[in-house]
């Protein structure tokens, strides 16, 4: 018999040679009836297939992240079928499921979105068919068979070989695809799709490589959702942080340095007056600043696992003939910094925050504005600790996310992730973390679900996704317990007893990526920042030239409060003037003239058009500054 450990602890016990689809009927026909794949001690599998072995397994639906991904990655192959029925020269290269829906890339194939509808035709008549996914595993002669005409699968095919990786294929009608899998069971499972866009893509993100078209879908289980998210999506157009950082001369995208953003003066301040919060925060909370270089000999990396787990990642460069990287990830420099001097039990918990500039490689038809970018800054921090102190520190970081969050209007949910197929560390660091991380959500109160298999490759985690103001969730925050990189990089400090001991440390971070939580922070608020945050936060606008004197002295005396203000005195008409601070956003708009100068009283326009006053400058300043410190 088969002994199954589900996520809640209880143990089901199946005949030998049971498939995923026969665990999750014994669960539950309801959960059969939603499931997608299966996780297999943190493989994600094909309900179909038999499990060999007694394990840990979790049932994927559409509401788990890797369900999801499941679905989506289907849907691209029953979209690769329908181009291939219909344009039977396209060689289909990749199609994997992303942040937004999944994409496919196709050489020799050039088709518009009039095309759309047609390909949408062609796939219902495969998901009408119901053809199930058959996965076949192959030899490199079996994959030249059905792919020799495709030099793009038989290079991923020759690859995979030469790493001794084993090669699949699925098999859906009469269309036969290299590829890992998993598929949800059959093409009928989709009941809800659209294609959504074309862009252009270099196989493997290469520019040295051919370009080739991507097409963009999304799928659901339900027409219901569809039409939800077409909504959401006319809502999200409205606010996408690319149009509004181009109104708001916030930051911009070239095709010189793509997936890298260029931030303009206004997004500075932005970005300042978040990193000024930071660091006030983190100052009260007992943290250290430090700052470690961004290019670290491989060394380096093959101590702390990332050469081995994350290369693919990486950029690298030669220095005096030796192998460097571009760090992905801030832990490494923050481990040689902990081991410049002799610590004590005395020195703990020692946290040191970073905000580093890391590096990581995303292929060219992922990188989105600044959601998804090749280099960031993250508002790290590395706290080191003994084992009674983790509780208490795990708590701490809590507690200041809950502050963070708060203060800008996000609710959030958490997830507890724990350990994956690729990962470093003993059964026992890992069972111990998990465990300290539970302990601690649990002494908070705070609901929270089990990610499993999806930890760091070092440790377990907890993630907090935040949900913005029209409902879309985004994973910022989070807290990774490690026992394995103080082990690797030997680590000690001295105890009560005299002896030699390994700390335990917290990696974390809180806005995340400062410029992904900038572009969710423009959505969140439709460029309409709260007026700590704005850029421009009150602007004077003169009625003739005469008063422009007088509105500049007002514009210097808010200026020396740290109010940000600025002076229009352009020769346009007000009405243009008051619609172009509108347009740009800014919080408070003064119309300065005759009777503002007479009387140093201010009629006061939001740029929602409520107009309120007559009111004292110096009321007025003092109700800004007000505003400003209670961070409404």
């Amino acid at each position: 018999m088969l002994k199954l450990t589900l996520p809640d602890g209880k143990v089901l016990q199946l005949p030998d040679k049971s498939t995923g689809m026969q665990a999750a009927q014994a669960i539950g026909q309801k959960l059969a009836k939603d499931a997608l794949a299966i996780q297999v001690d943190g493989e994600i599998r094909d309900l179909s297939r038999v499990i060999e072995k007694d394990c840990k397994i979790k049932i994927l639906t559409f509401s788990d992240e890797k369900g999801k991904e499941t679905f989506r990655h289907s849907t691209a192959h029953i979209f690769a079928q329908a181009v291939k029925q219909l344009f039977p020269e396209a060689k289909p290269t990749i199609g994997p499921a992303v942040e937004e829906g999944f994409y496919y890339d196709f050489d020799d194939l050039k088709i518009t979105p009039e095309d759309f509808p047609k390909i949408e035709t062609k796939a219902q008549e495969i998901i009408n068919a119901n053809y199930p996914f058959e996965r076949k595993e192959c030899t490199l002669a079996d994959i030249k068979k059905f792919e020799g005409d495709n030099p793009y699968k038989m290079e991923m095919a020759e690859e995979y070989a030469k790493k001794g990786l084993k090669l699949t294929a699925y098999k859906s009608g009469d269309f036969v695809d290299l590829c890992e899998g998993p598929h949800v069971p059959s093409t009928g499972y989709i009941k809800a799709f659209k294609l959504t866009k074309i862009a252009a893509a270099f196989w493997k993100g290469d520019s040295k490589n051919k370009q080739l078209a991507r097409i963009y879908g999304i799928s659901f289980p339900s027409t219901k959702e569809l039409h939800e998210y077409e909504k959401l999506m006319e809502e999200v157009e409205k606010r996408d942080h690319r149009k509004i950082g181009k109104i708001l001369d916030l930051y911009s995208f070239h095709e010189e340095a793509p997936g890298m953003p260029f931030f303009h003066n206004k997004g500075m301040i932005i970005w300042n007056t978040l990193m000024n919060f930071w660091r006030e925060e983190h100052e009260k909370a007992g943290y250290i600043e430090v700052k470690t270089p961004i290019i670290l000999n491989k060394t380096l990396w093959e101590t702390s696992g990332h050469w081995a787990n994350y290369r693919q990642n990486m950029y690298t460069t030669k220095i005096d003939e030796y192998d460097y990287a571009i760090k992905p990830m801030n832990c490494p420099g923050g481990m040689l910094l902990f081991k410049t001097k002799t610590r004590s039990y005395r020195d703990l918990p020692i946290r040191q925050g970073e905000i580093g500039l890391v590096h990581r490689h995303e292929l060219s038809g992922v990188l989105s504005g600044l959601f998804r970018v090749r280099c960031f800054h993250q508002d790290d921090a590395h706290i080191f600790m003994t084992k009674e102190q983790i509780k208490d520190e795990v708590l701490g970081v809590i507690n200041l996310v809950d502050k963070f969050y708060k203060t800008f209007g996000l609710s959030y949910k958490v997830e507890l992730s724990t350990r994956p197929e690729k990962s470093i560390g003993t059964e026992e660091q890992w069972n111990f973390t998990t465990e300290q991380l539970e302990k601690a959500l649990k002494s908070c109160d705070i609901q929270y679900k089990i990610n499993e298999g999806d930890g760091a490759f070092y440790g377990p985690k907890i993630d907090f996704h935040i949900k913005d103001a029209i409902g879309r969730t985004w994973q910022c925050a989070t807290i990774q317990l490690d026992m394995s990189l103080p082990d690797r990089f030997n680590l000690e400090y001295e105890g009560p007893d005299g002896q030699k001991h390994r700390p335990i440390m917290i990696h974390r971070v809180i806005y995340g990526a400062m410029e992904r939580f900038i572009g969710i922070l423009v959505e969140h608020y439709a460029g309409k920042f709260p007026l700590w945050l704005s850029p421009e936060q009150v602007r004077v606008l003169t009625v003739a030239d005469r008063f422009v004197k007088d509105a500049q002295k007002l514009v210097d005396e808010l200026g020396k409060h740290h109010i940000r203000a600025t002076l229009d005195n352009s020769a346009e008409t007000i009405n243009k003037k008051v619609r172009n601070a509108q347009v740009e956003q800014v919080n408070y708009i003064l119309v300065y003239g005759e009777k503002e100068q007479q009387s140093n009283a201010l009629q006061v326009r939001t740029r929602d058009n409520k107009v309120s006053g007559p009111v004292k400058t110096e009321q007025f300043i003092q109700d800004l500054l007000k505003e400003i410190t209670e961070k409404r």
